[in-house]
């Protein structure tokens, strides 16, 4: 469909960052694709590629109560966006050595600090959307949120600064 891309890419949205502690290694992508559901229950939702690793993780049968943290990033955290968006990127633990981070109380996923707030969940939900999937998440618990910060913002494919 001509010009469909850079109409989406129009959409300003936050950046958020997905890790997941999988048993092998810990995984991390960048993740605009994120929507707050609902509060009672309280749910998230996050559309990954489909045929993502991060995606094929969290579709494993063999994952009891698929469990991930998502961050979202502040406009700070530009440079850690990109390493995580990168092709060929190395596994989350190597990413963040060298940022502040802790393991998540009840995911075990890796989340760094300095983010706007950051959320433990367990996949509720996998919903198979074209060539993506959605998968719909149960909160767990609030690991943090931050008293201040800017967000950070993804639009027309760049993090532009805005304020």
């Amino acid at each position: 469909m001509s010009g469909l891309l850079d109409a989406l890419s129009a959409w300003a949205a936050g950046v958020t960052l997905l890790t997941i502690a999988d048993g092998r290694d810990d995984i991390g992508t960048t993740v605009s694709a994120f929507l707050p559901v609902s509060l009672d229950p309280p749910l998230v939702a996050v559309s990954l590629i489909a045929d993502a690793y991060p995606a094929e993780v969290l579709s494993r049968p063999s994952l009891p109560a698929a469990r991930f943290a998502v961050t979202l990033l502040s406009s700070a955290q530009k440079v850690l966006a990109g390493q995580f968006a990168a092709e060929g990127r190395p596994s989350a633990r190597l990413i963040l050595e060298a940022v502040p981070h802790a393991r998540g109380a009840e995911s075990g996923a890796l989340i760094p600090s300095g983010g706007l707030a950051a959320l433990e969940c367990s996949v509720a939900r996998r919903v198979p959307a074209g060539d993506h999937l959605l998968v719909i998440s149960a909160i767990e618990s609030v690991a943090y949120v931050a008293e201040s910060g800017d967000p950070l913002v993804r639009f027309r494919g760049r993090y532009p600064a805005f304020g």
